[in-house]
């Protein structure tokens, strides 16, 4: 890759960076006019994938600085390059867990996956979560990534 194309790309990453930054803070930061201490639960949901997409922007252009500065074919760009593939896999799988357990009736809901573990935690939103709910969520997660439900911790937000 021409060092034109690097910079053009580096740019436009730093350029989504600023973006998730300014939507951070637009959505947390103009509270002003609001009198209340407790968050809702649309905000957390809300909040929570902002901010797990800025952590993983930063971490894919952390990994693409070191792709960029290694050569190719070294050890140190290797396991970077295999860390941003197993962070864009897994960002993957949450965003389409989440879609499909949206899909079953709950009203929002975050998937949050450990790249070192195959634990995955379940957040969703439910005033009352029932057996057979917890059973959804495990048989969407048994059936699209092989988890186990000793793996699972569902949290439920009312």
């Amino acid at each position: 890759m021409s060092k034109k194309k690097k910079i053009v790309v580096l740019s436009c990453m730093i350029a989504l960076l600023a973006v998730t930054a300014v939507f951070n803070f637009l959505l947390t930061g103009n509270t002003a006019n609001v009198q209340t201490s407790i968050t809702s639960d649309v905000d957390y949901f809300t909040e929570y994938r902002t901010e797990r997409t800025s952590k993983r922007n930063e971490e894919i252009l952390q990994l693409d600085s070191i792709l960029t500065a290694a050569e190719s074919g070294s050890t140190e760009y290797s396991a970077a390059l295999a860390m941003k593939m197993e962070l864009t896999e897994m960002t993957e799988k949450e965003m389409m867990l989440e879609y499909l357990i949206k899909a079953y009736g709950f009203e929002d809901v975050v998937v949050v996956m450990n790249i070192n573990s195959d634990s995955v935690n379940v957040i969703a939103k439910s005033t009352d979560l029932t057996t057979d709910d917890a059973i959804i969520i495990y048989t969407i997660l048994q059936e699209e990534n092989a988890i186990s439900p000793e793996n699972v911790k569902i949290i439920p937000i009312s």
